[in-house]
């Protein structure tokens, strides 16, 4: 399925959100991205409907395998492309931020020789 990137952005949030805390609600998810409520309840619907998350009787929000699937791939184009940008100069701030808009639309083939130059990098400074 493929979906948008704003979509890969709350699956995200909401995976990183997981990481950091034992539930997620949509009141974090807003905190998060400094979005408003009703945009949140929004999105959060079009992800249920589509079978990305699940949100249970107490309002806990959780990815679905589909969902989780998706927010690892992104978060990992995330690190590794923030860390890459980083490792050859450019400043935290602007390597994240430049990061968040490359890590969508790059194809699987160049993200894999990305990761690949970057984990030479890395080795090479052992």
């Amino acid at each position: 399925m493929a979906v948008s990137e704003a979509i890969e952005n709350y699956l995200e949030t909401i995976y990183i959100l997981s990481l950091q805390k034992e539930y997620t609600h949509a009141v974090d998810v807003c905190n998060y991205l400094s979005y408003s409520r009703p945009t949140v309840s929004v999105v959060l619907r079009q992800m249920r409907e589509n079978g990305l998350v699940t949100v249970n009787e107490d309002n806990h929000i959780f990815l679905t395998p589909e969902g989780k699937a998706i927010a690892v791939r992104i978060y990992e184009r995330h690190n590794v492309l923030s860390r890459l940008l980083m490792e050859i100069g450019v400043p935290k701030e602007t390597a994240l931020h430049d990061a968040c808009k490359i890590e969508h639309d790059l194809s699987n083939e160049s993200f894999e020789a990305i990761k690949r130059l970057y984990k030479k990098i890395i080795e090479n400074k052992k």
